[in-house]
């Protein structure tokens, strides 16, 4: 199916009015990553250049770097959100479970939203069977936090043709691969079953601010800001949700860590903001705004 024929067009302006409780404005949607990275590949992001340009495997700095995430970062980010009673969305890959069960089980603990994010850390378009990942990675979420996996975002927010298709035939409800629009949009698959998409971002995304655009520690901080006071701004004309992507080996290193959590006071601040995991905007937004 045609990406165009899975999304119709409608301008912001056209959008139906959507409202929350107790007179909130604005959406502070959390997601954290949880990938593994398998030092006998290319990595999917480095921090290092090989020497003399020569790509070496294993590839152990560049993998390193990613663990670093995995046993310090991600309990730097589970504590500052803990501390703010944030419940966070977490994109895992399902074999973070074989490779770092604690971190899943903490966040867990926290009632935080497991997300399905790809059996390993791949482009759906390199894997080998897309309907056997898809399958055995929301079949080892859900059996190991034993709670129904309604969502998902694949690695690298990659799709081919069929991967809306073979989620919704699966269970997924809505998907944070098409960043599109400010609010949830819906998407259409051939089993008619509803889908939609939630506002993920890639800008307000530690991956390209640090990883891919290598900005200062503080960028996202700033851009956050930003970000936040013009859509808080716009809230008089519609909700507006404010989305926060992050990954332990990035925004879990000491020299970031403090303007995230800058970030997240300035927004909390702000007594009529929401936090939602991605599960309750779904279950909000399909509440509010009935099929066409």
């Amino acid at each position: 199916m045609n990406r165009r024929d899975r999304l119709n067009h409608q301008p912001f302006i056209k959008r139906p009015k959507l409202t929350l409780k107790d007179n909130k404005k604005i959406i502070l949607w959390v997601i954290v990553n949880l990938e593994v990275w398998d030092p006998e590949l290319a990595q999917p992001r480095n921090i290092l250049p090989p020497p003399m340009n020569v790509p070496m495997l294993p590839d152990l700095p560049n993998w390193a770097w990613h663990e670093y995430g995995m046993r310090v970062g991600f309990w730097r980010l589970l504590n500052t959100l803990k501390k703010r009673n944030i419940c966070s969305t977490l994109a895992l890959n399902a074999t973070v479970i074989d490779h770092y069960p604690e971190t899943v089980e903490a966040a867990m603990n926290e009632q935080w939203e497991p997300l399905g994010h790809g059996y390993i850390q791949r482009p759906m378009h390199k894997v080998n069977n897309e309907f056997v990942d898809i399958k055995s990675a929301i079949e080892k979420i859900n059996n190991f936090t034993k709670q129904e996996i309604i969502g998902w975002e694949s690695p690298g927010l990659t799709e081919t043709n069929d991967t809306l298709d073979i989620l919704s035939d699966h269970g997924i409800k809505y998907v944070a691969n098409w960043p599109v629009d400010d609010l949830p949009e819906d998407l259409t698959v051939k089993n008619g079953n509803r889908m939609i998409t939630l506002p993920y971002p890639v800008e307000i995304n530690d991956v390209v601010i640090t990883s891919v655009q290598v900005h200062k520690s503080d960028e996202i901080f700033t851009r956050g800001k930003l970000q936040f006071d013009r859509l808080y701004q716009e809230t008089d004309d519609n909700v507006k949700i404010m989305a926060v992507s992050i990954h332990p080996y990035l925004t879990g290193v000491p020299h970031r860590i403090l303007y995230l959590e800058k970030l997240l006071d300035y927004i909390l601040e702000h007594k009529d903001v929401e936090v939602m995991t991605g599960r309750q905007i779904h279950d909000w937004y399909i509440d509010q705004v009935k099929k066409s």
